[in-house]
């Protein structure tokens, strides 16, 4: 039985990264400061839910707060850290660029500092596909990613570079995996899936930056979390992808298909693109097979089904999360 510390436990991919581990056998200590970016009832719930899977110890605690993670570390053993605490967004990044430099590097080098006076070398660290920006896909873990497009991207490619440096110095071993256009059951209120569904449930206009052309991998949030369970292996350091794996599909595919779940139709309002979006992503993912037996299992469908079926079945609260 491993002893883990799981950053970000009550974000979308953490808490059920926290299932996953449970349900694996793990000890799992969950932190997360529980910040107002979004609805934190949302953010209670999904505690709630991983509680239900057994033994879950949970802190509210900021990795921006080096003493309290310090006091966290000298009460357990922690066999491996998982850091899925991060300012999200690329559009609220521009805002306020300052939180987003102060939690993804420097909450990423306080664990890094805590695991080195700590004797422990493992660490899995959640990037970010955004990083590949101005390539040509599919993306693959090869490329140079030295441009990023907004402040989120570049606290995160800072994270890895800092992760990279440990690794170098201490021998630590890194497992960074890059998550792509993560979806799926209580997922996170700013991202398209969720909107899309409320919006087109209660007969909102849609908010929709750019043409609806823009693609997106999307990715399960069960496969993501079985993947970054699978990320836990020794690798030494290496960056792995874990997306779709499949043709992208669009906005406007994606619209079409909640609606036909939703019998519904869409009223979209169009914006103008915003700079620092992607146009299209699509992941490589032969690393992931190779060197964690890792595939996506569900189908876009399949995770549209049960996405839709979660805001059904929890209304009127669902449809009350502000987005």
């Amino acid at each position: 039985m491993k002893s883990i510390l799981l950053t970000g436990a009550a974000g979308f991919i953490g808490s059920a990264t926290a299932k996953a581990l449970i349900e694996g056998g793990a000890e799992v200590v969950g932190v997360d400061n529980l910040n107002d970016y979004y609805d934190p009832g949302l953010k209670q719930y999904r505690l709630d839910r991983v509680a239900e899977f057994g033994h879950f110890e949970f802190h509210p605690l900021d990795i921006e707060d080096y003493d309290g993670l310090s006091r966290l570390f000298d009460q357990h053993a922690f066999d491996c850290v998982i850091n899925l605490a991060a300012r999200a967004g690329v559009r609220y990044s521009m805002l306020n660029p300052s939180v987003y430099l102060q939690t993804n590097a420097q909450g990423t080098l306080n664990l890094l500092e805590l695991m080195r006076k700590h004797e422990l070398q493992k660490m899995v660290l959640a990037s970010t596909s955004s990083l590949y920006a101005g390539h040509e896909m599919p993306f693959s873990e090869e490329m140079p990613v030295n441009r990023p497009l907004s402040p989120y991207a570049a606290s995160k490619k800072a994270a890895e570079a800092m992760a990279y440096s440990y690794h170098h110095l201490y021998d630590f071993d890194i497992s960074i995996v890059r998550y792509f256009t993560v979806y799926g059951p209580a997922g996170r209120p700013d991202m398209s899936p969720f909107r899309f569904v409320k919006w087109i449930h209660q007969g909102t206009p849609i908010t929709l930056y750019g043409d609806g052309g823009q693609s997106r991998d999307f990715t399960y949030v069960d496969d993501i979390a079985r993947g970054t369970c699978l990320a836990m292996r020794p690798v030494g350091y290496e960056i792995i992808n874990l997306g779709g794996g499949q043709e992208p599909i669009t906005i406007l595919e994606l619209i079409r298909r909640i609606e036909a779940r939703l019998d519904r139709k869409a009223t979209i309002d169009y914006q103008p693109v915003v700079k620092a979006d992607m146009r299209e992503t699509r992941a490589e993912i032969s690393k992931a097979a190779e060197l964690l037996d890792w595939r996506p299992e569900v189908t876009l469908d399949q995770g549209l089904d049960r996405t839709v079926d979660w805001y059904l079945e929890n209304l009127p609260w669902s449809g009350e999360i502000p987005v």
